[in-house]
């Protein structure tokens, strides 16, 4: 089995996914742009060679000086689970003939305002929307769906670029700072608790899932510095509280055509309990999600992500054992990392409950955090009481903080 693999090297998680790859008996060929000596040496280990191409965000670039090497290599499977590159996996796929995603279904997982119109065809409940491609479509749609709303680009990732909207004096001061991004969904604001539905997929089939809560909802700490961003996974998504999200998370893969590999869905419960469908994606979630799926049930999903590609076959039995809740810190100040109070008692209190510190180091330059969900490092603990794990998980946003200079 020969798998290309885009851009092995990042996002954070790729790496884990190449090594996955290999684990389970695939020869390894990573594509990318960048040269193959600045690849992480834990990524070169595991690969049998390198394409590269001079930009892997260009797609017709890419796909002109990738396919003349790929007819040459002749891989059985192309994958790619970072976000901008997932469209390009689906073109070079078509262009070879090779198994999996083909590009109309990559676009529609791509793009915000086509899978609404696919969920709504379905009948299936998603925010009223709109495709928008300048200043005066905007102002037009957002009359017609009326305030407040969301503006975000129409194939964006996570929250960058992404407002909320409250009026029509504000919608001027958002339509500036979006000027440079060429095409918009404008979306109605649904209010309510917000979830994930992640899965692997074998053939159109749920092979496993897992259901994520975001505390509070991810535009809210992507817009407030002091916020501790913080997300619970659940031991197990198949109880009577979330049978309703696992259903609507179902409906939309059927409705979506998803065929085999990693979903990343979010989703919407109001207060009145009605489900509203957020977006999906036919990658796996970033923001170590995939670490906490495998803290919740003591396996390897990167591994079985790769069997499940390569193999149409997913071989560990999820556990379902513990909630495990991620917290990520921002420090206080400008500069570099200087001090950090309350995780020794924190450490104390939560003993080996708190399984992961990934802090950065006093002395390391603190990280933007507008540009990066991973803030300046973040603290993962579980247990296998839901509410133990989130007074655990609340400890850590309250108690645990860093200070820059």
């Amino acid at each position: 089995m020969r798998v290309v693999f885009l851009s092995p090297n990042y996002p954070p998680e790729m790496p884990e996914f190449t090594r996955g790859l290999a684990e389970v008996g695939a020869e390894v060929w990573g594509m990318g742009h960048d040269p193959i000596e600045s690849l992480h040496p834990q990524v070169r280990r595991y690969l049998a060679g390198y394409i590269r191409v001079p930009n892997l965000l260009d797609l017709e670039s890419a796909v002109r000086h990738a396919v003349p090497q790929l007819e040459r290599l002749r891989p059985d499977r192309i994958e790619c689970l970072w976000e901008v590159g997932v469209e390009l996996a689906a073109r070079l796929r078509q262009e070879l003939d090779v198994f999996g995603q083909r590009p109309d279904d990559a676009k529609a997982f791509r793009d915000k305002d086509t899978m609404k119109l696919r969920l709504e065809a379905a009948g299936l409940r998603v925010p009223k929307h709109a495709r928008v491609r300048n200043a005066n479509e905007v102002r037009a749609a957002a009359e017609r769906i009326g305030y407040p709303l969301i503006l975000k680009p129409i194939d964006g990732a996570g929250t960058r670029d992404t407002h909320r909207v409250d009026s029509a004096t504000e919608l001027e001061t958002v339509l500036r700072q979006v000027a440079h991004v060429p095409e918009m969904s404008l979306e109605e604001f649904i209010d309510g608790e917000e979830f994930t539905y992640d899965t692997v997929c074998i053939g159109g089939q749920v092979a496993f899932d897992s259901i994520a809560q975001y505390h509070p909802r991810p535009l809210i700490s992507r817009g407030t510095e002091w916020i501790s961003p913080a997300q619970i996974v659940f031991a197990n998504p198949h109880i009577p509280q979330l049978a309703a999200g696992v259903k609507f998370g179902r409906d939309v893969l059927k409705a979506m055509g998803m065929g085999t590999g990693f979903t990343h869905m979010e989703w919407y419960r109001t207060s009145k309990g009605e489900l509203v469908f957020g977006e999906i994606a036919a990658r796996a979630p970033g923001g170590r999600l995939v670490d906490q799926m495998n803290y919740a049930n003591d396996f390897n999903v990167y591994r079985e992500w790769a069997r499940a590609v390569c193999w149409g076959t997913f071989e560990a039995k999820p556990q379902r054992r513990f909630h495990v809740a991620c917290v990520f810190k921002r420090a206080q100040g400008e500069g570099r990392i200087a001090a950090v109070s309350g995780l020794v008692a924190a450490r104390q209190q939560l003993g080996n409950y708190l399984i992961v510190e990934d802090l950065l180091p006093i002395g390391a330059h603190r990280r933007d955090w507008k540009q990066t969900l991973l803030s300046d490092g973040c603290l993962i603990a579980r247990h296998p009481d839901y509410d133990t794990a989130m007074r655990m998980m609340q400890l850590l946003v309250e108690q645990v903080h860093m200070y820059a200079r």
